[in-house]
């Protein structure tokens, strides 16, 4: 009895120390898959999580991307699409129906005005016609006398003179009632008006109303500013240090502050040769093509494309945005890639970490990426589609934990 006591002490003893002995290497691994689960920067798939995400492993290019110059700027129109109109002769304002923002034709009537100088211009106008009628008689009468020697060479001069006294006189007349407005086929009829019609002088929007119904304008009083908007143009304001890499004909993209989702292409048209007191130039734009939305004075955020230089890049779709910063995901090396004749094949389990990166510029859908000193010298497999997918799932992940 005493011998079979001893037996089952050694035997409990042996399983004893056996169980410690399992436990001890068990714990490693459990510690190791801990780690896993404390870093927030790493995301585990299975071969079919990893196939539902459509995910595709490549690495970088290199590719000739334009080399940018940021500006800002506004929107601006030419000197000759920005018209305002006074009254040349002034008076009072007896009619009008603009109003801002609306459309108005070249030759369009926009008010009338009435001066009681008027009446007197196409008097003055009337009379000296009937002037210049008479000189021209006379000096064709004094013409034929001088054939005959019956009068003096003098007078033959003088009605000469009065002749072209008139003419000058006539055409200073005329001009002045063109440009009060008055029409000269309604005074050829001996119709004499106290009013006068003020046009516009080309297509566009009204943009500034400055009369009202009675009101008296001076010549130099603007009544009415009008803009022709199927010319704008680019003006952008470039730090001094960045004009050297500024040329005419490069590429300029911009948005405007109430449309920040479109793009607008234009190309650089002139370069100013001063610098102004705030360090920078302007630069002028030409647009690519007319543009519909865009206005006078919209704010611009543009970007100059200087030049092409072979970059380290990956496709806009490999970078995820994230708080600010930018990331891409990687394949650790003991994540097997899920082909089924890779050695790693058989694994369920694929890492991948995710890896802050900077960004460069932008173009044809690819973007330049520099990477941590970390990765010098390495060729890591990056996730060209489905990193969001990884995203999404990893904070997902993070939220689970949480909670």
């Amino acid at each position: 009895m005493k011998n079979i006591l001893v037996v089952l002490f050694l035997l409990t003893g042996i399983w004893a120390c056996g169980k410690k002995q399992e436990e001890k290497q068990q714990e490693p691994a459990h510690q190791d898959g801990e780690h896993h689960e404390q870093e927030g920067n790493v995301v585990e798939l299975t071969k079919a999580q990893y196939e539902t995400a459509a995910i595709e492993l490549g690495a970088t290019t290199t590719r000739s991307l334009s080399a940018v110059v940021t500006a800002n700027g506004v929107i601006d129109i030419p000197p000759q699409n920005l018209v305002s109109i006074s009254a040349p002769l002034g008076g009072f304002v007896r009619k009008t129906e603009l109003l801002q923002g609306m459309q108005v034709k070249k030759g369009q009537v926009l008010a009338t005005i009435e001066n009681p100088d008027f009446i007197q211009i196409q008097q003055d106008y009337l009379e000296t016609e009937s002037k210049l009628e008479y000189a021209q008689q006379e000096y064709s009468r004094q013409l034929e006398l001088s054939k005959e020697n019956i009068n003096a060479q003098k007078v033959l001069q003088q009605a000469a003179s009065e002749v072209k006294t008139q003419k000058a006189r006539l055409a200073g007349l005329k001009e002045r009632l063109i440009t009060a407005g008055i029409n000269l086929k309604v005074l050829q009829t001996g119709t004499i008006v106290n009013s006068a019609v003020i046009r516009s002088p080309i297509s566009g929007s009204v943009t500034t109303v400055n009369v009202n119904l009675g009101k008296y304008v001076n010549p130099t009083d603007v009544m009415f500013e009008i803009v022709d908007t199927d010319h704008l143009h680019v003006e952008l304001s470039i730090f001094e240090q960045d004009i050297p890499k500024i040329k005419l004909g490069q590429l300029v993209r911009f948005t405007v502050s109430n449309h920040p989702g479109k793009e607008y292409l234009a190309k650089v048209y002139l370069i100013n040769q001063k610098i102004n007191e705030d360090r920078t130039v302007r630069v002028h734009c030409h647009l690519e093509k007319d543009e519909k939305g865009l206005l006078p004075q919209n704010f611009v955020k543009a970007v100059i494309e200087t030049g092409a230089n072979p970059v380290t890049a990956l496709p806009n779709q490999a970078i995820v945005d994230f708080e600010g910063e930018s990331y891409i995901f990687v394949q650790r090396p003991e994540g097997a890639h899920p082909d089924s004749t890779s050695k790693g094949a058989e694994s369920e389990g694929l890492i991948f970490e995710m890896v802050q990166v900077g960004k460069g510029v932008s173009e044809s859908g690819y973007t330049q990426v520099k990477f941590p000193q970390e990765f010098d010298g390495q060729t890591p497999k990056i996730v060209l589609k489905g990193a969001y997918a990884l995203l999404s799932k990893l904070k997902n992940s993070e939220e689970e934990e949480g909670h």
